[in-house]
Order: structure tokens, then sequence, then C-alpha cells
């Protein structure tokens, strides 16, 4: 069991596998990094260093009551980024994880940084705005506070529906994929939990994205029930600087995991372009 002790003293627990060019993945609310196993294997497979941590307040790191905004977030992946001194290493953010990259970057800039790939993430806003028409409306991230907070149990299990598109006719439904998602969820702190679902949806990482001056592929499903594409694949392709974007048609939140033949394909195609 490998962790690193923040600043504010904080424990954040990190797998580090392999060896070569290192590969960064964070992971999606209210995850692990377990959420990244199909990838971890296979890019470990294929010559490269893998490492995921769990979020504060996710998985196996501490669960502190404060400090659970993107801020530290994106502060702490820069303390793991230094502390393992990783250099050109390409960092892949799944939904919130997402804005977790385009953060540090933003924040801490892209010396370390060689690629970005971002898929089903969160920038550059979820939140519905008069600016912002295409987002969420603020009453739906009221209803993931309120089942989180009510029964995080319950809330968990029927959220893999939507999150993986198992309730679209025709799905082909994984009670596993479905219990891992659970366990993962359970692992974590409901404070912390909590207070991220503000920090994936009312979050602008607009100027975040227009800071990352390295390749970027963007990955989204056209059927993303938990972060539509309209407001955010679609915005940011245009967004970062020459980025590369893939629609997977038919494609649900969780497409890693749906799909991990093909997304690990394309991710290896665009990591030896």
């Amino acid at each position: 069991m490998s962790f690193i002790t923040t600043k504010d003293g904080t424990n954040i627990f990190y797998k580090d596998w392999g060896k070569g060019q290192p590969i960064v993945f964070s992971h999606g609310w209210p995850l692990s990094g377990d959420a990244w196993e199909a990838q971890m294997l296979f890019f470990g497979q294929n010559g490269y260093r893998v490492i995921a941590h769990d979020r504060r307040g996710h998985g196996r790191s501490d669960q502190p009551w404060d400090g659970n905004n993107m801020d530290q977030y994106a502060d702490d992946l820069a303390e793991l980024i230094e502390k393992l001194d990783l250099n050109d290493a390409i960092l892949i953010g799944h939904s919130t994880g997402g804005g977790e990259v385009a953060h540090y970057i933003g924040r801490h800039g892209s010396g370390r940084v060689a690629k970005v790939v971002l898929v089903g993430a969160v920038p550059p806003l979820m939140l519905k705005t008069a600016a912002n028409p295409e987002g969420t409306p603020i009453e739906v991230f009221d209803g993931i506070r309120k089942g989180t907070a009510g029964d995080r149990s319950q809330f968990f299990k029927e959220l893999t529906l939507p999150f993986y598109g198992f309730n679209l006719e025709g799905a082909k439904m994984n009670d596993g994929l479905r219990e891992s998602f659970w366990l993962q969820g359970m692992a974590g702190s409901i404070k912390g939990h909590y207070d991220c679902i503000r920090e994936f949806s009312e979050v602008d990482y607009t100027d975040d994205l227009k800071k990352i001056d390295r390749p970027t592929l963007v990955i989204h499903g056209d059927d993303d029930q938990i972060v539509p594409f309209a407001a955010s694949a679609a915005k940011t392709a245009k967004i970062v600087k020459d980025a590369k974007l893939i629609v997977y048609k038919g494609g649900a939140h969780g497409l890693a995991q749906i799909e991990p033949d093909k997304f690990n394909a394309d991710v290896l195609a665009f990591i030896k372009a």
C-alpha cells in the first residue's frame, strides 16, 4: 500500500506499477483509482508506467472534513507527480478527473506533461447558465446532493444505470461492474463525496482548458447521460488548441469500462502518434 502525505497532512493512496513513460489516471466521482483497472493492466503490459491515485475523500485516501475542493485536488495531484518525480507524463482524466487534470495544468503548468486525455470529462462547465444553456440545471445537482446525503448506498446502486447506459433499450447488463462501482463509492467519505458535487458541477474550467498546451485527446460518448456531450466535449475540443475529438456513437459515461478494448486502442494510438 503506497501513500504520499500532502502538505496539509492528508494521506493520498496511489498505485504505481511498471516501467516506462508514466501514465497518470484521475478517476471520476464517486469512484477510486480502481476504476482504471483495465487500463492499468493494458498499458502496464504495453511498456508504460501506470499510476492511479484515490482522490482525497475517495477510496483508500484519508477522509478530511475540509479541503474537498478542486483547488486542493489539483494540488494533491501536483504533489503526487512531484514526489514521484514524473516527467513526460500522459495525464488521463475521466469525468471529475478531467476537471482535476485541467485544473492541475491551470494551476501548475504543463512542464511535466507530454499529452492529455479527457474522457467523459466535466469541463468546461456542467451547470446550465444563461451563458451555458447546454448545461444541466442546478436542480439535477441538488438531487444528487439529496441522494448522497440521504441514502448514499441505494443512490449509488441506482446511479450505475445511467452511468453505464444500462437503462437503455438493448443494453447488456453487467452486475459485476455495478457492484464494483458501489464498492468503490461506499469506500469513500460521504462528506468528501457531498462536497465534490459542487466541484464537478459548478466550477468553470474554461480558463484551465485555455492553458493546456500539450497534444490533447477528447473522448466522449454521444449518449452520455451524466455529462452531456454538447456542454462538455463539444466545447472543450474547440477551446483546447488543436485538440482531437473522438465521439463514441451510443457511448455511455463510463465508456472506458464498457468499451475497454476500443478505448485502450484509441488512447494507445494517440500516445504513439
